[in-house]
């Protein structure tokens, strides 16, 4: 049956002409990855990387790869934590990584090893024996071919979301990870924002009964951004815009999700149908720019895909999801976080974050209750550290210290590459099923059936929470706009 689908939606897919046409060659290699033996999900693991713990690190000396937008406030985070040496620094701009390393100077930090000029720079650090985790925080297209590099080389990688943009970049991340038993963790923060995690624990504890549906979303108008010629390098930010139609990235409002659905450990998505709406905003945009600037002229020919798309899933337990994206529409912001179970349902957006057990949200002194019985060990250990240091308001700081603490103490990752995986594969799926009217595509198993006995991840920080934090100048590496 699984074949005869894929078989399906590549012969639709050629008699409409969108693989002739090069659109494929934009969203994701349809043909190939259709027919590739790699989506066989009777090909057993090399090796289970769900929770599997490396050796113990005592000092774990990090390369970082990108200095633009969001890789200086990486830099800055990692520079609190007890046990982290900044070791290399690389980006393609010499003078972004100079302004580093007068960052790390000023803190009174040795300077690292600089790594530019080349745009195969990150190559060479990469091969560096002096690296325990290669942290990437590049442009999207980037992020899978760091990752593999990084592994190969012996080094754990901690990846920018989402982690790869084609089907194949995932069963790349998955197999590597399996190979060189290194880490692969997509650095998804929003799973370690506070209501995320209060909702997970409370999940954990059944608060919220049998889950039955859980939504996510990534709504944040960034269309100035997205053409701001002092944004993203090359624009490369619109052009994924530009050629590809689909959840381009669902990772934010997804991860939170899936992590209180057990997805992985205990359930597994199963098939996703998925719907863009027209442009009604980027094509004008461009068009009003180039009629002043020159400069935006190739950007006005370009066909603008959807400015909303909303994918639901539906996994092997009988669970549904929904989540939606959207760059462009001036809307507040929003990432959704709904989780509703037999019991009772959470909901973050819009604020305030609202608990219900039937027809009314509970009051304050009700939710303050709930938050001083469910609140996890992570928040009461580093969470109050976290909201001093920044980065989106603390949730950037606990996703670091936690990676540092779990590779310190030798214990599993919260997210592994098989999670990296598969919520990054939802925007090359998404892709698939809008270019062939919304029909369902079956969503690959990564873990190819280990999702059966993987167990849940750990909340207690049984064998870690030992890692220290230094006190240090506040800084704000919460102003990236791109959360």
């Amino acid at each position: 049956m699984a074949s005869n689908r894929r078989d399906f939606l590549r012969n639709t897919l050629l008699g409409t002409g969108l693989l002739a046409s090069g659109f494929a060659s934009h969203a994701a290699p349809l043909d190939s990855e259709l027919s590739s033996p790699r989506k066989n999900k009777k090909q057993k693991q090399q090796f289970n990387m769900c929770g599997y713990a490396a050796p113990k690190l005592d000092k774990v000396r990090v390369g970082f790869i990108g200095l633009g937008m969001r890789g200086p406030g990486a830099v800055e985070r990692m520079s609190y934590i007890d046990g982290v040496e900044i070791v290399a620094l690389c980006d393609l701009f010499e003078d972004r990584v100079e302004k580093m390393q007068k960052s790390l100077e000023n803190k009174g930090l040795p300077r690292a090893k600089s790594y530019s000029g080349s745009k195969d720079a990150w190559k060479t650090m990469c091969e560096s024996p002096d690296i325990d985790l290669i942290y990437i925080v590049t442009p999207w297209s980037l992020h899978t071919p760091m990752a593999v590099y990084a592994m190969e080389h012996g080094k754990h990688a901690a990846v920018e979301v989402p982690a790869a943009v084609t089907i194949d970049e995932c069963w790349q991340l998955v197999e590597t990870s399996e190979r060189t038993r290194k880490h692969c963790m997509m650095l998804e923060n929003c799973c370690y924002d506070f209501f995320e995690l209060l909702t997970l624990n409370m999940a954990r504890q059944g608060f919220f009964g049998e889950i039955v549906h859980g939504e996510g979303a990534y709504i944040h108008d960034l269309i100035d951004l997205n053409f701001s010629k002092k944004g993203y390098v090359d624009m490369w930010r619109l052009k994924e815009n530009q050629h590809r139609n689909g959840n381009l990235y669902p990772t934010h409002g997804l991860g939170p999700i899936c992590q209180v659905m057990d997805i992985n450990r205990g359930d597994q998505m199963e098939y996703l149908s998925s719907m863009s709406s027209a442009d009604f905003q980027m094509a004008a945009m461009a068009k009003e720019l180039a009629a002043k600037d020159s400069f935006y002229n190739e950007f006005t020919t370009a066909n603008y895909r959807g400015n909303m798309s909303t994918t639901t899933v539906r996994t092997m337990k009988g669970r549904t999801m929904m989540i939606q994206h959207d760059v462009t529409s001036p809307r507040p912001y929003s990432r959704i976080h709904l989780v509703s179970g037999t019991k009772g349902v959470a909901s973050k957006w819009p604020s305030p974050a609202r608990i219900a057990t039937g027809h009314s949200w509970m009051n304050d002194d009700e939710m303050k209750k709930l938050e001083e019985q469910y609140t996890p060990e992570i928040v009461k250990l580093i969470g109050e550290m976290a909201k001093k240091v920044g980065g989106h308001g603390g949730m950037d700081f606990m996703m670091d210290w936690r990676l540092i603490d779990c590779l310190r103490n030798g214990l599993p990752l919260d997210q592994d590459v098989y999670d990296a995986a598969l919520w990054s594969a939802i925007g090359p799926l998404s892709e698939m099923s809008v270019a062939n009217r919304s029909n369902s595509v079956d969503v690959p198993d990564f873990t190819r059936g280990a999702w059966k006995t993987n167990a849940p991840i750990e909340l207690t920080l049984k064998g870690g929470g030992t890692t220290g934090v230094k006190e240090l100048q506040k800084v704000d590496s919460g102003k990236q706009l791109n959360i």
